[in-house]
């Protein structure tokens, strides 16, 4: 059983959440610290954090718990940040808000950018966990696409907002392995003005397409 008395004056849920905290920076720089990170293990993770294997098993249930729980908290800080700059911009300079916040961040810790984009983290879980926070940005994308254009979901927002969020993901990730070579100042530039080309002029005078329908229908 986990000790629950106080020890050294320090709660037993806060030295519980410290000790989280650290195998989730440890998850992470073993997971980003590099280009080619080697096969995550329990030992490893525990080692890096300054923690027994015990406690490890206090807050994740195996090592893909971890990578899945490292992967949520960097997408939530990532997702939340990026939204506040874009709430705080004024309506025609959103896109360029949101960009130069993803691409700053990223550009300031290169584990991040490593974990959310980089083709040579071929972990299961990053894969799995990529794919599902890719659809849920493409909803929201999609969201504030009908909210700025007043549309109705349909086919087309919904292609507009995976495209968008896809090709965003795809250029950072060439970015960060010297496939596209630029400034961080000048990659915020291309994808703020590709989003920007892709909402105008007025979503193509707000045209739409027509879901095809279901099979056999």
């Amino acid at each position: 059983m986990t000790d629950v008395r106080p020890y050294g004056g320090v709660q037993a849920r806060d030295r519980v959440a410290e000790r989280r905290r650290r195998l989730l920076d440890a998850g992470l720089e073993l997971l980003g610290g590099s280009d080619g990170p080697p096969e995550l293990t329990v030992r490893a993770v525990c080692a890096e954090a300054g923690i027994t294997a015990r406690y490890f098993y206090e807050s994740f249930t195996d090592k893909d718990a971890l990578v899945a729980a490292v992967f949520d908290r960097v997408v939530a800080d990532i997702a939340a940040t990026t939204q506040a700059a874009v709430a705080a911009a004024p309506p025609g300079e959103q896109n360029r808000a949101g960009m130069a916040n993803i691409v700053q961040t990223v550009d300031g810790d290169p584990r991040l950018g490593r974990l959310l984009f980089s083709a040579r983290l071929a972990n299961p879980v990053i894969v799995s966990k990529r794919s599902e926070s890719g659809v849920l940005l493409a909803r929201l994308y999609g969201h504030e696409f009908e909210t700025e254009f007043g549309l109705h979901p349909d086919a087309s927002t919904k292609a507009v907002a995976h495209f968008a969020v896809g090709g965003v993901g795809q250029v950072i990730s060439a970015w960060l392995t010297g496939d596209v070579a630029a400034e961080p100042a000048d990659v915020v530039d291309l994808l703020a003005r590709m989003l920007d080309a892709l909402a105008g002029p007025r979503w193509a005078a707000q045209g739409a397409v027509t879901a095809a329908p279901p099979e056999g229908a």
